[in-house]
């Protein structure tokens, strides 16, 4: 498994990092706090993620604004600047139709999006996500809130990671000590003090509460039962609040899901029934090329003869003359060639077997 990191601009001029891996529909990540392309990679936390996220999908995960490999020196933080990097990223990578997935505060950002981009969306999947920040609930949030954002002024750039312990023991208390030292060495290595508390504080205040209802993709919530980071109630309010939801509770106390519990095996039957996948084998085989059946592929995670090309390091001519033989060979003719191309890839897609 390889990944592809590419670099885009998005509204406000902010120089965004972008990975890509796998083949198949594509399924987009929305940035999350504390993460990091490079790093990520070899993760003892999300390697089993980016595996299963990628198996029969095309997986698009970016770092956010102020962390990571994008640009590290803003101070712009906001579900609008949000989602304009989101635009950005998918607009970049030649995406025209995809799956959308927000862990924690990327639910905010996915609802958002989602509602201003229905066209754009074909499955919306929330995993211990939220729609109100911390200062937008009780007073004892607020006042949690409050003292997590003094926390990282003072303890985020420490070589001592007892500050940062505090929050890792929330987001991953069932960790393994290599686990738990990976989160701590991730979350000075992310960001610098100063915009980590920055990025914390907008997301203490998210509200996307009104752009609920407006959500039309179909939806899957998922949420940890004993969530210590994001309490259970706010994955519960996602989906009575968002139309036709599908809510399904997650054992377990990990705000993250660790591969070894057994919330992970339930999350990974729940996606793998929700979100599109190609299957190992298709029906072509025998008739198309190895090249043609990847371009294939690609048509099937809705992305253009551009970003093709720049996936399969080939020239768009290149690309433009594999379709034409896929033309030839399944038979199909004119300007409507690229759309029967497309709904071929989708009848492998529901062909994929349970």
């Amino acid at each position: 498994m390889a990944q592809k990191i590419r670099f885009c601009t998005s509204a406000d001029g902010v120089r965004l990092a972008f990975g890509v891996h796998g083949s198949g529909p594509p399924l987009v990540r929305v940035a999350t706090w504390m993460t990091h392309l490079q790093h990520d990679w070899e993760s003892p936390l999300w390697h089993h993620w980016l595996v299963a996220l990628s198996q029969g999908r095309t997986l698009l995960r970016y770092d956010e604004r102020g962390s990571g490999v994008s640009d590290r020196d803003v101070s712009r933080f906001s579900v609008d600047a949000w989602v304009e990097d989101l635009e950005a990223v998918v607009d970049a990578a030649g995406f025209e139709r995809f799956s959308l997935l927000g862990l924690s505060n990327g639910g905010a950002v996915a609802i958002a999006y989602a509602a201003r981009h229905p066209e754009r969306v074909s499955h919306l999947f929330l995993c211990g996500g939220f729609a109100l920040g911390r200062l937008r609930r009780e007073p004892s949030a607020r006042v949690e809130a409050e003292a997590m954002q003094s926390l990282i002024r003072i303890g985020w750039g420490q070589a001592n990671p007892a500050f940062r312990r505090i929050f890792t023991t929330l987001f991953v208390p069932q960790a393994t000590r290599e686990q738990m030292m990976w989160f701590d060495e991730m979350q000075r290595i992310s960001a610098s003090p100063e915009t980590a508390a920055l990025m914390r504080r907008a997301r203490d205040e998210v509200d996307v509460t009104d752009l609920l209802a407006r959500v039309v993709t179909p939806t899957l919530v998922m949420h940890a039962q004993d969530d210590a980071a994001v309490p259970f109630e706010q994955g519960r309010e996602l989906a009575s609040s968002i139309p036709d939801a599908r809510f399904v509770p997650l054992e377990g106390h990990n705000h993250m899901l660790l591969a070894d519990e057994p919330a992970w095996a339930v999350f990974l039957r729940e996606i793998n029934t929700f979100l599109p996948k190609l299957p190992p084998d298709d029906v072509t085989e025998g008739v198309l090329t190895a090249r043609e059946t990847e371009i294939l592929r690609c048509v099937a995670a809705g992305m253009t003869n551009q970003a093709i090309a720049e996936q399969l390091f080939v020239s768009v001519r290149t690309v433009e003359r594999h379709m034409g033989n896929m033309y030839e060979k399944l038979g199909l003719r004119g300007r409507s060639g690229r759309a029967a191309i497309a709904a071929r890839a989708a009848s492998l897609i529901e062909q994929r077997p349970d």
